[in-house]
């Protein structure tokens, strides 16, 4: 069945990887960019299947213009699939406030804009999906990149929350988690710094395998798209879906590593609750 779908980031990446299969799939799109000329080809090819809508995902406005193109065109959003985002590498100390705050703002406010947005719209349809672009780096800490990952915590977080929220609504809720993919997330759409000499052995270390990576990653996104589309026909889809062998391994030897860790500090953690029988 022909669904509506409204991906953000949709220009490059497996943002433009999932608007290009969702269409070939027969779905309508509202895609959007911040450029959205960049769609062109896409826009020439399926025609009355697709808008293209520039948004810029921090603008609450734009994010609202956005959800009412879609309604204007198609009538109503099936899925929304919050894909933009970007991660720049650096130590945090030679972070700036500035850039925490740019990435922090694109990658969860601006997840936060775009569902808000949504959201009165599929409650009033009674029915929707909205898939979250994390990353396995929103499950596991990656080093040289707090601001993402902090940014991407706050998604998982922020998402647990929604899907508790609406899905008494019929809205489900989905977190995808990739691990690395061949686009150019760790290219063009990547600052990569160092850090200062002390960071050489960490950070520095991320940034030069960073460049190296860049086009050895094993993540087909031809493929992730194939899973998102497969995840929204799910009647009862899973509310977190890592994609990629290395997301699978880095997951499992995290959720092991802080297992371990909870039980070998279990007494400790549990000795602070009041005695049996003992008053406030």
């Amino acid at each position: 069945m022909s669904k509506v779908w409204l991906i953000t980031g949709s220009s490059r990446g497996l943002g433009r990887a999932l608007a290009e299969a969702v269409l070939a799939a027969g779905h309508r799109l509202v895609a959007t960019a911040r450029n959205p000329a960049q769609l062109a080809d896409l826009v020439e090819r399926y025609r009355d299947r697709i808008r293209a809508v520039a948004l810029n995902v921090t603008d609450d406005r734009a994010a609202d213009h956005a959800v009412q193109s879609a309604v204007d065109a198609f009538g109503r959003v099936d899925v929304l699939v919050n894909n933009a985002g970007y991660g720049d590498v650096n130590s945090i100390e030679d972070t700036s406030l500035a850039d925490f705050r740019a990435q922090i703002e694109t990658n969860l406010f601006g997840v936060i804009i775009v569902t808000k947005a949504t959201i009165p719209l599929m409650r009033e349809q009674g029915e929707g999906h909205i898939i979250q672009l994390s990353s396995i780096g929103g499950r596991v800490g990656a080093l040289g990149r707090a601001p993402y990952s902090a940014a991407k915590w706050g998604v998982e977080g922020f998402s647990e929350v929604l899907a508790k929220e609406v899905g008494p609504l019929g809205i489900k809720v989905t977190i995808i988690e990739p691990g690395g993919f061949r686009t150019d997330f760790a290219g063009s759409s990547t600052t990569i710094r160092g850090g200062r000499p002390e960071y050489d052995s960490t950070v520095g270390a991320v940034g030069r395998f960073q460049r190296d990576y860049n086009g050895a990653q094993p993540g087909d996104p031809t493929k992730a798209a194939a899973v998102i589309i497969q995840i929204a026909s799910l009647d009862e889809p899973p509310l977190r879906l890592l994609l990629g062998s290395d997301a699978v391994r880095l997951a499992e030897e995290n959720d092991i590593a802080r297992m371990e860790s909870d039980r070998k500090w279990r007494d400790l953690s549990v000795s602070t609750d009041f005695e049996l029988g003992g008053g406030s």
